[in-house]
């Protein structure tokens, strides 16, 4: 099964390139199959990993970033791919 897990966060105004640049230092493992890093306007940055798990296995998640670089705490989802394409 493959397991997508969704990270998005909202930079302080001015600040998205910060954040993104947080999320490309930030290190996945090996066992990760995808990672892709999107951003978007208002300084909003989305995160999207696969993996191949059952879609309630622990895996690593990206952490919080500093207070001071997000207007909120982060946004996470789980989903379970359903078709193949």
């Amino acid at each position: 099964m493959t397991v997508a897990l969704m990270w998005e966060a909202r930079a302080v105004a001015g600040r998205g390139e910060d954040l993104l640049a947080w999320v490309r230092r930030q290190e996945m493992p090996k066992e990760l199959v995808r990672r892709e890093v999107l951003r978007a306007p208002q300084d909003r940055v989305l995160v999207i990993t696969w993996w191949d798990a059952a879609y309630d296995a622990e895996l690593p998640e990206l952490p919080e970033p500093d207070g001071e670089l997000v207007t909120r705490a982060v946004h996470r989802w789980r989903f379970e791919s359903v078709t193949e394409d």
